[in-house]
């Protein structure tokens, strides 16, 4: 895991399929949590800075997967700052079930205006928040 941050995951009954199996878009969810924790260990709750008149929204995501997880699997996902840039953030992320690599993905994260959608800066004290954890 390489020090990334971690959140434990249990698959219910409405993240699958007719056969027990995680339908696919919810592994982005699961990186979502996993992005939306980190932030708020770092002490930012929300994924938008309404009083800074901010967003962060996702810019893009590249997902492998590798096998499913299923009903009542107890799953792990990690959320790592690959690289960070002065508008936008690049997680890189994986889902693991016990010791078994299920799903891989980077997700890139913008700043944008809450105005007119447009790239911003990252505010100075999440960017250095952001920093101090690669």
């Amino acid at each position: 895991m390489n020090g990334a941050f971690s959140i434990p995951v249990r698959v219910y009954i409405e993240d699958t399929d007719a056969g027990g199996i995680v339908y696919y878009v919810n592994y982005l969810k699961y990186m979502e949590r996993a992005r939306t924790e980190l932030l708020r260990s770092l002490g930012y709750d929300k994924p938008a800075m309404p009083q800074q008149g901010l967003l962060l929204v996702v810019h893009s995501a590249e997902i492998r997967y590798r096998c499913s997880a299923r009903l009542d699997d107890a799953l792990r996902t990690t959320a790592a700052i690959g690289k960070l840039g002065r508008a936008a953030v690049t997680f890189e992320q994986k889902i693991w079930r016990q010791n078994e690599l299920i799903c891989e993905g980077v997700v890139k994260v913008a700043c944008v205006s809450d105005h007119n959608h447009k790239p911003c800066a990252l505010p100075g004290p999440i960017f250095s928040a952001l920093k101090a954890v690669i």
